[in-house]
């Protein structure tokens, strides 16, 4: 039962609470904090060309700014959706990204709204939670409701979160989420086609890979042997010298957070996927995603993670990343 109760909050990330409090008040901005001394999960490393400045987001809602990732200013609180929409006054925020896209940037977060249950399932309310896009003319936002956008991205009655931005061969953008384990009991990662300027959807979604597709997670049921992890969280593209499409998208290995990477045969979102046996990156590790530095230098930006007498404690790390050749290969922790 400890261990049941361990998965439902770990598949919840447990930074809602930290979401809440950094949004209850006004942050108090902080200048020349070294990228260790922040607490933030879900990180999102945005290298503006055009600024000359680094920018990170991820769950809470709130931004951090750099011009060398050295030292950091911040938090800064840059997201204002519509108050009056299904995400209520006061919407939790998670692992939010910012992707610049035909000369606007595009934030794509997790927005939950406590108040609105749309489901139960073995016992658990679930809240309303859903991927949603915000935009801006500026990395440094604000950024708010698209205008003419749709009210809902994804259907109501769906809880997903952890969506990302990719445009596949076919030159059409398509959102990249996890529809959450607590409601189908085996995590998916599904992708769903945006319209042209990313202020909707089109169509229907589809099912890359599940949970259980996984050869390396593993969970422990109340009777039987140890099975596959139920939790699909934080999917990132990315393409290899050779072309190969990858993603690296997080679970657990019993109560490690841990990162794996699967490859489409295709080359396209559609698959089919293959997962890799092992996962890439150490224990603790997890939430990844990819970036240029100003310089050019390949880098992936992920958080570690550690419960400490209940709490999660999550701070960004980066590594070096090299995907010249076949697959991505891990490198060793970088500093800045």
């Amino acid at each position: 039962m400890k261990f049941a109760i361990r998965l439902i909050i770990s598949s919840l990330l447990l930074l809602p609470v930290a979401a809440q409090a950094q949004q209850a008040k006004k942050p108090v901005i902080r200048q020349n904090v070294p990228l260790d001394s922040i607490r933030l999960s879900d990180p999102f490393i945005l290298a503006d060309s055009k600024t000359k400045q680094y920018y990170m987001t991820g769950t809470g809602g709130l931004l951090w700014k750099s011009p060398d990732m050295k030292r950091w200013s911040g938090p800064y609180s840059v997201a204002q959706p519509d108050p009056t929409s299904w995400m209520g006054p006061k919407p939790m925020i998670w692992a939010a990204e910012i992707h610049p896209y035909q000369g606007k940037y595009y934030y794509f977060a997790t927005f939950t709204n406590q108040a609105v249950k749309i489901d139960t399932v073995q016992g658990t309310p679930i809240e309303r939670r859903a991927c949603h896009v915000l935009v801006s003319n500026q990395p440094g936002g604000p950024y708010v409701p698209v205008p003419g956008g749709d009210a809902t991205y994804l259907p109501a009655n769906k809880p997903t979160l952890d969506a990302t931005l990719w445009v596949d061969m076919d030159k059409k953008p398509y959102m990249v989420y996890c529809h959450e384990w607590l409601q189908n009991q085996n995590g998916t990662i599904e992708k769903i086609q945006l319209k042209p300027d990313l202020s909707g959807t089109v169509g229907e979604s589809k099912v890359l890979f599940r949970a259980s597709d996984s050869p390396w997670s593993r969970e422990n049921p109340r009777t039987g042997p140890a099975r596959p992890n139920k939790v699909t969280d934080g999917p990132y593209l990315f393409r290899t010298g050779t072309g190969r499409l990858g993603m690296i998208w997080t679970s657990w290995i019993y109560d490690v957070y841990t990162q794996g990477v699967a490859y489409s045969t295709s080359g396209t979102l559609d698959g089919p996927w293959v997962q890799e046996k092992d996962p890439i990156t150490p224990p603790n590790y997890g939430h990844g995603m990819l970036f240029r530095t100003l310089d050019g230098k390949l880098l992936m930006a992920a958080h570690s993670h550690q419960d400490i007498k209940g709490r999660y404690h999550r701070v960004p790390h980066l590594f070096a990343v090299d995907v010249s050749g076949n697959k991505l290969v891990l490198g060793k922790p970088y500093q800045p």
